[in-house]
C-alpha cells in the first residue's frame, strides 16, 4: 500500500473513536514495520554523575551511578532504549526512554546520538519530589560479535527539581554499559 493511499485512509477516519483509529493505523503501519531488521538488548552498566545543584544546599553532587537498561535497534540504524540509573548521593533514581541515531564507522563501531525523557526522583535536602526530565546523549559503541556490545555514552540531563530554595541546574553523566543481544 503506498504511503498515499496509507495516509487517505489515516484521514478519512478522523471523525471516529480513537481505539479504532489506532488500530486501523497499526494495520496500515505493521507491513512497513514488520520487514524492519530488530535486535533486542539487555545490559548494565556504571558511572560518573555531577549535579549542579543551586541555592541554599552548598553539597557537592558528584557520585558514582549504576544503570540497567533493556531496549531494541531498528534496522541497525535506530535504537529504542528504557534506562533506569541510581545514585546513592540524595537517593537518586531516574527512569527515561531514549533515543539515538546509530552511525555506523565500520561493522564493530558506531556513533551515536539521541535525546531522552522520563522521570527522576530526588531526596534531597529532607525534600523528595519525582520530576521530569529531558537531555541530550552522544556515544561509541563496539560490538564484540552479534551477542555482546558495549558503549561509552555521555548524557546531559535538565531535571526540574526545585524545592525550598534547591534546585538540580543540570545533570551530566559518562556511563560505560555492556548489553546482551537476543
Amino acid at each position: 500500500m503506498s504511503i498515499l493511499k496509507r495516509s487517505k485512509l489515516i484521514l478519512s477516519y478522523s471523525s471516529t473513536p480513537l481505539l479504532y483509529k489506532a488500530a486501523v493505523l497499526a494495520l496500515v503501519l505493521s507491513p512497513s514495520l514488520s520487514s524492519a531488521k530488530t535486535d533486542y538488548f539487555i545490559g548494565g552498566g556504571v558511572g560518573f554523575q555531577d549535579d549542579k545543584i543551586n541555592g541554599q544546599l552548598s553539597k557537592n553532587g558528584e557520585d558514582a551511578l549504576v544503570q540497567l537498561h533493556t531496549g531494541l535497534t531498528i534496522d541497525s540504524e535506530h535504537r529504542v532504549m528504557a534506562t533506569y540509573t541510581y545514585k546513592d548521593k540524595f537517593s537518586q533514581s531516574l527512569f527515561f526512554a531514549s533515543y539515538d541515531y546509530l552511525y555506523d564507522i565500520n561493522d564493530k563501531i558506531s556513533l551515536n546520538g539521541g535525546f531522552l525523557l522520563g522521570v527522576g526522583y530526588n531526596d534531597i535536602a529532607s525534600e523528595t519530589s519525582v520530576d521530569f526530565i529531558r537531555g541530550l546523549q552522544v556515544g561509541t559503541s563496539y560490538h564484540f560479535n552479534k551477542d555482546w556490545s558495549a558503549d561509552l555514552t555521555y548524557r546531559y540531563i535538565h531535571q526540574d527539581f526545585e524545592e525550598d530554595d534547591v534546585e538540580i541546574d543540570n545533570t551530566q553523566q559518562v556511563v560505560i554499559f555492556a548489553s546482551y543481544h537476543f
